[in-house]
């Protein structure tokens, strides 16, 4: 009878051992700190009625985003990032060197304009995530702010090649607002630009006011 009562209490007290090493190993203080990685499909907005794309225009964007939880529960907070984009608009707008003045191109080959940008996130969280789940439901949005540091544009028909580089009217800062949401790794991404991508750019005597719309898959990688 000993024996089975020191084998019950030692069942006992070794699950209360395991249960409080399983607590110890929960960080209720965890942060959501991730790497991230956005595919999108981008579109020129506010294009005049005969600049129209054509082919796919995508954009990738890695980078890393520091969690900010603001309540107890950690399932509100905000995220500050930064990362590098790369983005590729094909349309048929003739960009020209040294000229604010672009024209409508017809029969060529090749006609695209690239940036590079290094980006900074701003987001507002909202999450079901706890101590112990690692995969959940999320919404974040906020405002993303970037600095485009190189700017190229290609143009190729049958009679010529056009190479240009950084013209002075690529409007080099950006802003714009986002929202990703989903569940676990994979979340829908938007974003809407509220900058012109180009400043006192003109075609047909009218200024371009072309802003940026991307959409796409937002991964957030732990």
């Amino acid at each position: 009878m000993i024996k089975k009562y020191l084998f019950l209490v030692l069942i006992i007290v070794s699950g209360n051992i395991f249960a409080q090493m399983q607590n110890d190993s929960i960080n209720k203080k965890y942060l959501e700190d991730q790497i991230y990685l956005t595919l999108t499909y981008n579109i020129l907005n506010n294009k005049p009625q005969n600049l129209s794309q054509n082919g796919f225009s995508g954009s990738f964007a890695i980078g890393f985003i520091k969690d900010l939880p603001m309540n107890s529960n950690r399932n509100i907070g905000f995220g500050l990032g930064i990362g590098y984009s790369y983005g590729v608009f094909i349309q048929n707008m003739k960009i020209l060197e040294n000229s604010n003045v672009v024209e409508i191109a017809t029969d060529y080959s090749i006609n695209r304009f690239r940036m590079h940008s290094v980006e900074v996130p701003i987001e507002f969280r909202w999450r079901t995530s706890t101590p112990s789940k690692y995969k959940f439901w999320r919404v974040y949005g906020g405002v993303k702010l970037a600095y485009n540091f190189a700017m190229s544009s290609k143009f190729k028909d049958d009679f010529e090649t056009v190479d240009t580089k950084n013209i002075q009217e690529f409007n080099q800062f950006q802003s714009g607002l986002f929202v990703s949401a989903g569940y676990s790794t994979w979340n829908l991404y938007i974003y809407y630009g509220l900058t012109p991508l180009f400043d006192e750019l003109q075609l047909n005597n009218k200024m371009l006011n072309l802003k940026e719309i991307s959409i796409g898959l937002k991964f957030y990688i732990m």
